[in-house]
């Protein structure tokens, strides 16, 4: 049995023995596809790789700029396949047993101040707003202004947003009903500006002969597809490059869901209220904004204040 064999039969033994979501599994293909493909480079398999193979492993996903969680995930989807192996008497050994346990700590998000949101939306519709493109590009470009627009009035998760049917969708409504962790329904609120983009996107894909009943954003070239998350992830690292926004590789799709959460408290919206637009079950995945606004007023002082970060007072 060769390593995507292997790897596939774990999927599906995740699929149909522990209920795991469609989503998860997606996400374990990719975590899995990542795995494999350093395996391969190495000259590598699932049958022979060691501890100190997997530990090199997870270095190079470190040197990549990979967030902690996202780390721990991927070294977690590696564990469990192994152990996988393992139980199911594919392997005599688990390379992972003696790796030594990430140690998590809860990092402040990147977040995108008010200005840096305007200038990423600016600057798709700028591209959406260009008549010298082609038919397919300027569909493409009015999407991706659309789906920034829902991302930032709404504060959708990426995978909710290019998996919202159109029947969610309504002209006249501010508000709709998105599914979202758990298979549960929630409302968020959709500004008018929002509602035009996709408005736009949709007469933009028509005229280019392709229009969907089914997806609110979908594939371009075939309708019957939802747009990918790889897709709105490219999307947003390009249109943060063209703005010339900060680190704009390490901006994302969920950067407008951060966004979304923070200027809305730096505002002065109930916590509560952003944690049941947010669809967040526990109050205490909320309460990181609080900890980002508190950063963001201490740089606030430190750069107004009269004592600055000198610590010398200015006088008369």
């Amino acid at each position: 049995m060769d390593d995507r064999a292997m790897a596939e039969l774990w999927l599906t033994a995740l699929l149909s023995e522990q209920a795991s979501s469609l989503g998860t599994i997606d996400t374990y293909t990719d975590d899995i596809e990542t795995y494999l493909t350093w395996l391969a480079k190495q000259g590598l398999t699932l049958f022979d790789v060691r501890r100190e193979d997997v530990t090199a492993y997870l270095g190079s996903l470190i040197e990549r700029g990979f967030a902690e969680a996202t780390l721990a995930k991927k070294r977690s989807v590696v564990r469990n396949l192994h152990r996988f192996m393992v139980a199911e008497g594919h392997s005599t050994s688990d390379p992972t047993t003696l790796l030594e346990p990430m140690k998590r700590r809860r990092a402040l998000p990147l977040v995108l101040s008010m200005k840096e949101v305007d200038q990423l939306l600016d600057t798709a519709h700028a591209r959406a707003a260009d008549t010298s493109t082609t038919p397919f590009q300027h569909a493409s470009f009015a999407r991706r202004a659309a789906l920034f627009e829902t991302l930032y009035a709404s504060g959708m998760r990426v995978s909710e947003a290019v998996n919202l049917p159109w029947k969610a969708f309504r002209s006249d409504a501010r508000m709709l009903y998105v599914r979202g962790k758990g298979d549960k329904e929630r409302l968020v609120p959709m500004h008018a500006r929002a509602v035009e983009a996709i408005m736009r996107w949709r007469k933009a894909v028509a005229a280019y002969g392709v229009a969907s009943e089914k997806w609110v954003f979908h594939a371009v070239r075939d309708a019957s597809k939802p747009l990918t998350r790889i897709s709105a992830l490219e999307d947003v690292k390009q249109a943060a490059l063209d703005a010339g926004l900060r680190r704009p590789a390490l901006l994302s799709p969920h950067k407008l869901r951060h966004a979304f959460a923070t200027h809305l408290l730096a505002n002065g919206a109930d916590l509560r209220v952003i944690q049941e637009m947010l669809g967040h079950a526990d109050l205490g995945s909320t309460e990181i904004y609080t900890h980002v606004d508190i950063s963001r007023r201490q740089r606030m002082v430190l750069d107004l204040h009269p004592l600055g970060d000198s610590g010398e007072e200015l006088r008369d």
